[in-house]
C-alpha cells in the first residue's frame, strides 16, 4: 500500500500547461520568465526553459542560489530585497556566476543593497503598486526613483509589476488592465528622466489570459529573447483566451508588457479553478489522500494543512476540492485531518485514495520534500522539492 497523503504530479498534463502557456506567449508577442516559487524544482523549470523561457523570476536570494547551482544563468529576483552584509555577500556571490535581477521600490533599500555589493553587477528594476496595494510605488513616481537608483551606479533595466488583485472572481481582466496601465505610465515616467525602460514585467496566472493581448505586439517580437513569429491562435486550452494575438490595435509597443511571469499556471490549483483559469483536466499537482473515517457520516481524509496547507481565500468555496468529485469541498481541516462534503454523493470506502487539490500549489509544494511524478497513472520518477524551504 503506497503511503499517504503525498503529493503527485501528473506529467501529462504539466507539459500541456507549459507548452500552452509558451504558445500564449509567442502569439502575444511577450517573453515568458516563469515565477519558479511555485514548483521549487529545477527539473520543471528546465522544461519551461525548453519551451522557450527566456529567464526565470524567484521570491529569495536562496531560491536563486538552487536554481543557478542547476545551472540557470538568468534569474529576476521579484522582489524589494532589503540586504546586510550576509545577504549581500551572497547576492555578490550569485551575480559573479549568473545575470542577476532585483526589486527595488526606495532610494532606502537602493543605498542599503549598494553598499555590500561592491562592484558586482546586479540589474535593478522599480516595482509598481498597479493595484493589489502591497509593495511598489506609484507609477507616475516611477522615473524620480529610476534616476535615483541609477544614480548609485546600478543599471535600471526598467519596471515590474504584480497584478495580485488578479486573485478575485471579478478581478482577472480588471487586473491585466490596470497592469498595462502601471506598466505604460511608468515607461513614460522612466523615458521622461532619460532611462529607456527595455524591461517591462507583469503576469499572474489568473491574468495571463487577459493581460496576453496588452503584449508588445508585432513589431517587438523579432528582438525579443524566446520569441518567435508566430501566425496567432485562439488557444481555447486556456480559458478566457479568446485571442492572444495583438493586431496593431493595442497599446503602443513602446509601452507595453515585454514580459510576463506566471508560475501557477504549471500545476494549477483550486483557486485556478474556481476563478475559471483553468479547468479540471488543466490540475497537474493533486495530493492523494486516504478515508480513514466515516464517523457521523462524514468523509475524513488523512490530508490536512500540513499537507494541503491552509490558504483559504474570502471567496474560496472550501480548503480544497476534490478532482474526481467536482462538487465536493473539503470544509474543516486540521493539522492531520481534512472533512469533505461530498454534496450528497455516496462516500468513498474506507481505505480508498482521492485526488485532493490544495487551495493553493504555491504552498502545498512547499510542505513537502518530494513529489512523485505519473504518465498515464503509472509512477516514471520521483522529483526533490530542491527549494523547499529556501524562503531567505
Amino acid at each position: 500500500m503506497t503511503a499517504t497523503p503525498r503529493l503527485v504530479a501528473d506529467l501529462d498534463v504539466l507539459e500541456r500547461n507549459i507548452d500552452a502557456m509558451a504558445s500564449l506567449g509567442r502569439d502575444a508577442g511577450v517573453a515568458l520568465r516563469p515565477h519558479v516559487k511555485t514548483h521549487k524544482m529545477p527539473e520543471i523549470a528546465t522544461m519551461q526553459r525548453d519551451a522557450a523561457a527566456h529567464g526565470i523570476t524567484v521570491a529569495t536570494i536562496g531560491e536563486a542560489e538552487v536554481f543557478v547551482d542547476a545551472g540557470f544563468d538568468d534569474v529576476f529576483i521579484a522582489y524589494p530585497l532589503w540586504v546586510d552584509d550576509e545577504a549581500g555577500r551572497r547576492l555578490r556571490a550569485l551575480a559573479e556566476r549568473a545575470r542577476i535581477g532585483v526589486g527595488c521600490d526606495s532610494m532606502t533599500a537602493a543605498r542599503q543593497l549598494r553598499k555590500p555589493l561592491g562592484s558586482a553587477v546586479v540589474e535593478v528594476l522599480v516595482e509598481l503598486d498597479s493595484g493589489q496595494h502591497r509593495t511598489g510605488i506609484p507609477a507616475r513616481d516611477a522615473g524620480e526613483l529610476a534616476a535615483g537608483i541609477a544614480s548609485l551606479g546600478f543599471d535600471v533595466r526598467g519596471v515590474f509589476t504584480f497584478p495580485g488583485h488578479s486573485y478575485s472572481p471579478e478581478g482577472r481582466a480588471q487586473s491585466a488592465d490596470d497592469e498595462r496601465a502601471a506598466l505604460a505610465g511608468a515607461s513614460r515616467a522612466l523615458r521622461a528622466k532619460g532611462i529607456e525602460p527595455h524591461v517591462r514585467s507583469g503576469g499572474s496566472s489568473p491574468s495571463m489570459a487577459f493581460a496576453a493581448r496588452n503584449g508588445a505586439g508585432e513589431g517587438a517580437r523579432a528582438g525579443m529573447p524566446g520569441v518567435a513569429s508566430s501566425s496567432g491562435s485562439a488557444l481555447t486550452s486556456l480559458p478566457g483566451a479568446t485571442s492572444a494575438v495583438n493586431d496593431g490595435a493595442g497599446p503602443s509597443t513602446d509601452v507595453a508588457p515585454t514580459e510576463m511571469r506566471p508560475g501557477a499556471y504549471v500545476f494549477n490549483d483550486a483557486q485556478q479553478w474556481e476563478l475559471g483559469a483553468c479547468a479540471a483536466g488543466d490540475i497537474a499537482l493533486t495530493a492523494h489522500a486516504r478515508v480513514v473515517s466515516h464517523s457521523g457520516g462524514r468523509l475524513v481524509l488523512d490530508a490536512g494543512s500540513k499537507t494541503l496547507a491552509a490558504d483559504k481565500a474570502p471567496w474560496a468555496s472550501g480548503h480544497g476540492r476534490l478532482l474526481d468529485h467536482p462538487d465536493a469541498r473539503i470544509v474543516q481541516m486540521s493539522e492531520h485531518h481534512g472533512v469533505v462534503d461530498m454534496a450528497g454523493a455516496s462516500l468513498p470506502a474506507l481505505g480508498s485514495t482521492v485526488r485532493v487539490v490544495p487551495n493553493h500549489c504555491c504552498n502545498a509544494i512547499n510542505l513537502a520534500n518530494a513529489v512523485d511524478v505519473v504518465r498515464n497513472g503509472t509512477l516514471v520518477d520521483t522529483w526533490a522539492v530542491a527549494a523547499r524551504g529556501m524562503n531567505s
